[in-house]
């Protein structure tokens, strides 16, 4: 909305909202099959634990979704975050050829948001992430509903892909 002032509620959505593991085999195999991965997304199950805290804090803050998901994917994400029924809110998706690790660029949008208003927090399942946020200062819920995946993790830090 437009003006709002409310504090931020910074949302992940791979393994914070959305459960990933259905389509993590294709980053199993060698090369990854980025192009499979992304474009399975939109089936992605939704996570009770986050889509609940989502819509919680939705009453206080305006939500804001922050994911290492590639800007290509915008159009799927939005229209998988409306048929959740989460609440609307500005997604920061990674920009095109983009590749640095999740913990840096995550970060930097983070300190341009709260730059000119309070982040309240921000909600994400990749530890790195969460300990980047808390030591600049940002306070953090970690996502541990979702099972924690290795081959994720890899893609956030070493690869820069989501």
């Amino acid at each position: 909305m437009t003006g709002d002032l409310r504090p931020l509620a910074v949302f992940d959505l791979d393994n914070t909202l959305a459960a990933t593991s259905h389509r993590q085999r294709f980053l199993e195999r060698r090369p990854k099959d980025w192009d499979a991965f992304f474009a399975a997304a939109p089936d992605d199950p939704p996570l009770d634990e986050g889509v609940a805290l989502c819509r919680e804090a939705a009453e206080e803050c305006e939500v804001v979704y922050l994911t290492g998901r590639p800007e290509r994917c915008r159009r799927d994400t939005l229209a998988w975050l409306a048929a959740q029924g989460l609440p609307e809110g500005p997604v920061h998706m990674r920009r095109h050829r983009d590749f640095r690790p999740a913990r840096v660029t995550k970060l930097e949008v983070l300190r341009r948001l709260g730059a000119g208003r309070e982040v309240r927090m921000l909600v994400d399942d990749d530890v790195l992430v969460c300990d980047a946020a808390r030591a600049a200062g940002f306070r953090v819920v970690r996502a541990h509903w979702a099972t924690p995946s290795e081959v994720l993790g890899e893609a956030q830090e070493r690869e820069g892909r989501t």
